[in-house]
């Protein structure tokens, strides 16, 4: 039932019951049910436990927690559907702490859990990320049989895995599913994505199109591409796109942002345009994607441009768009148009700055020489600058000679992670450009002392559609 629906039913006489309201209220998408929570008491309909629980649900998925919170306590019957609306409630409005404080009363008073219960608390552990909590879950109502085990049960403890970023439970525990549909064979992808496991996430994806009666879906192909991107597998990101061209799989917002990002990463910028631009709806995250993707390129004037098409279309920029923004301005050394975006992205587009935007004019000025001005603006910071805000201004110091002042952010970035071995060498690197040995031995002698190990380099190359990874100074064996 609509709220239109629900209007002319009214008008024409119809008198609501208990059924009536639950069905009404799940049509309110982050919308206050006050209105309705008013006609329920008019026709003395609140002590009902079914519209109670659909108020609960109503409340706590727009966002109004105090109310649900009034609903929930003032039923002294609280079932288990009531106390599962509360801990959802919780979940799904990133209170992850208060969810699981829901559970224990809930256990505490002996009401009983059932599978929906334990999906409900499964994702609060997500939230929190708090893997103990999660594995006793697993052990004491699933692997023990108090609740059944149904892919329903498998994907929220597939989903609690990722979230934790415990990739060999995630992957012990779909080896032991009994039926592996394409939503558990997606989480599985994008927990290796999440994890940074990118290779192992493509090799997954090959043993699912091995099963045949598994066909990948948007969202399935949308992380692999993800892993393409990351480890610049061109040759297997142009396979997942001739694979959606051939199935005709609908390229929504997600999976095209994906196309987008993936060529965009992989160096190839202009097919990374067509996709862009053969995109039926842009959403925000597709121009930003673009718009990034063309500053990586060191495009900064295509960048800029891209900007005002989307402004000129009425998409409103956000946070992650002015950043890809001012790094287009940075490497393309347009000083006074960087000055400009990042003075209007509060007054004109509301988006308060927050550290990477000041990163990114730190880097710009720096770039420019203005590290007088650099330094003055990472004083005046409203946030506490991070290791990377600092590491700009010492980058500049380094290209425009400014030695002592990067001597003193040097041992500043030292103090923010002495156990960073990058922080040494920088400082260490920057006394030989000065002569000074006796500084660079004493460093690397503090280094050793602390037992702080330089960080071998990595990288990975596609050949012929195989992604080889090579560490420096490791030799491979015969």
């Amino acid at each position: 039932m609509t709220l239109e629906s629900f209007s002319n039913f009214r008008r024409n006489g119809g008198t609501p019951n208990q059924h009536t309201y639950p069905l009404l209220l799940k049509t309110l998408s982050n919308q206050n049910p006050n209105q309705i929570h008013a006609q329920a008491l008019k026709f003395g309909l609140c002590n009902d436990t079914f519209v109670q629980n659909a108020l609960v649900s109503a409340y706590a998925n727009g966002g109004f927690l105090d109310f649900a919170r009034v609903v929930f306590n003032e039923n002294p019957r609280r079932d288990s559907v009531l106390w599962t609306a509360m801990i959802n409630g919780f979940v799904k409005n990133n209170e992850g702490e208060k969810g699981l404080d829901c559970f224990m009363r809930m256990r505490s008073l002996g009401v009983f859990v059932d599978g929906v219960t334990v999906v409900g608390v499964l994702g609060a552990i997500g939230v929190i990320g708090d893997v103990w909590f999660g594995r006793w879950i697993h052990g004491f109502y699933v692997v023990c049989g108090r609740v059944q085990f149904d892919v329903y049960v498998g994907g929220a403890l597939l989903n609690m895995y990722v979230k934790c970023g415990c990739c060999d439970d995630l992957r012990k525990l779909f080896d032991e599913m009994p039926v592996r549909n394409v939503v558990l064979w997606t989480v599985l992808i994008s927990g290796y994505v999440n994890c940074s496991r990118f290779k192992e996430a493509l090799l997954v994806f090959q043993d699912m199109l091995v099963d045949k009666q598994i066909e990948p879906n948007q969202a399935t192909l949308s992380s692999v591409l993800t892993a393409c991107a990351h480890l610049g597998a061109l040759d297997q990101g142009r396979w997942v796109h001739s694979y959606i061209d051939k199935n005709k799989v609908v390229v929504n917002s997600i999976l095209g942002t994906s196309l987008v990002d993936m060529y965009a990463k992989c160096g190839c910028i202009e097919e990374a345009f067509w996709v862009f631009e053969t995109l039926p709806r842009k959403n925000v995250y597709a121009w930003t994607t673009m718009i990034n993707g063309l500053a990586m390129h060191g495009e900064a004037q295509r960048s800029l441009d891209l900007l005002y098409r989307m402004l000129i279309d009425g998409i409103p920029p956000n946070e992650v768009t002015f950043v890809g923004i001012l790094c287009a301005c940075c490497h393309g050394g347009l000083l006074d148009e960087g000055r400009r975006c990042f003075s209007s992205m509060n007054q004109i587009y509301g988006v308060e700055p927050n550290v990477n935007h000041y990163g990114c004019m730190v880097d710009l000025l720096g770039r420019a020489g203005k590290l007088g001005e650099a330094f003055e603006l990472i004083k005046n910071m409203p946030m506490e600058p991070t290791a990377g805000v600092w590491g700009a201004l010492f980058s500049a110091c380094i290209i425009h000679k400014d030695y002592e002042l990067g001597e003193q952010i040097g041992k500043h970035l030292i103090n923010l992670r002495p156990n960073h071995s990058g922080r040494y060498m920088r400082l260490a690197n920057l006394y030989a450009i000065c002569g000074k040995w006796d500084d660079v031995a004493r460093i690397r002698k503090f280094m050793k002392e602390k037992g702080v190990k330089k960080i071998r380099g990595y990288s990975a190359i596609e050949v012929d559609g195989v992604t080889h990874e090579f560490i420096a100074g490791v030799n491979p064996k015969f």
